[in-house]
């Protein structure tokens, strides 16, 4: 959190939660501040959220490729081997192109507990 800038009131308000959770709602032995557990939160949803913006862009990159590749060729007459040739170049491309992608987010997701 910046001191310039107001702090966040989601963190806040996350941060009494638990502090009332833990010690009640007078707060009774309570020794650490509200604002030094919202900055812990907001760190945390920050992550979060560069996270989930990390897979936007990688998703925007995805379709823009994907899109290039369903463009077909220049116009003429191509030979039906030529198709088959473009066509299997096109295909090894898509599935370059979301290998890497499912190998990306799998990286990226929060792992499961069992």
């Amino acid at each position: 959190m910046s001191s310039t800038s107001e702090p966040d009131p989601v963190p806040l308000q996350l941060a009494e939660e638990v502090l009332r959770h833990i010690y009640g709602d007078d707060f009774k032995g309570c020794t650490v501040s509200m604002d030094s557990v919202a900055s812990i939160i907001a760190n945390g949803i920050g992550q979060q959220q560069r996270g989930a913006n990390e897979l936007i862009d990688l998703y925007e990159k995805l379709v823009e490729a994907l899109h290039l590749l369903s463009n077909p060729p220049e116009a003429g007459k191509i030979e039906p081997v030529e198709w088959q040739k473009f066509l299997s170049q096109r295909l090894d491309s898509i599935h370059a192109l979301t290998t890497k992608t499912m190998e990306t987010t799998a990286r990226i997701r929060p792992k499961k507990s069992m």
